[in-house]
């Protein structure tokens, strides 16, 4: 059964080839702010979340830690190209890790496939 990724991205170009990249191997689902992901994440669930920093109506960091709240075990993967200014704040939040921007998908692949091993 593939995995379930929530890619959260407010971006829709970077979205589009985010999920062109990850759903050849998983199943993919979107949302577009930290408000959208938290609501989609009570409902689905799902195995891994793809956090952008950077958003309007609520950004990565605090959607990450009203995640985490509920949800202690939640994974969830902190994107950004803001790595040097917001990446211990994500971090402190409650991500696992960081995948700066740009990535390759191999790396981006490699950094997943580390938190979804059966």
């Amino acid at each position: 059964m593939p995995k379930w990724i929530l890619i959260v991205e407010d971006d829709s170009a970077i979205l589009e080839v985010l999920e062109t990249m990850l759903s050849e191997k998983y199943r993919v689902m979107k949302a577009t702010n930290g408000k959208e992901a938290v609501k989609i994440y009570r409902m689905l669930k799902p195995d891994l979340v793809l956090m952008d920093i950077m958003m309007p109506v609520m950004d990565g960091i605090e959607a990450t830690k009203e995640i985490k709240s509920k949800y202690p075990n939640a994974k969830i993967l902190g994107v950004t190209a803001f790595a040097s200014q917001k990446g211990k704040e994500i971090l402190e939040a409650g991500a696992l890790e960081i995948i700066e921007k740009p990535f390759t998908k191999k790396k981006l692949l490699e950094t997943i496939e580390k938190y979804l091993k059966d």
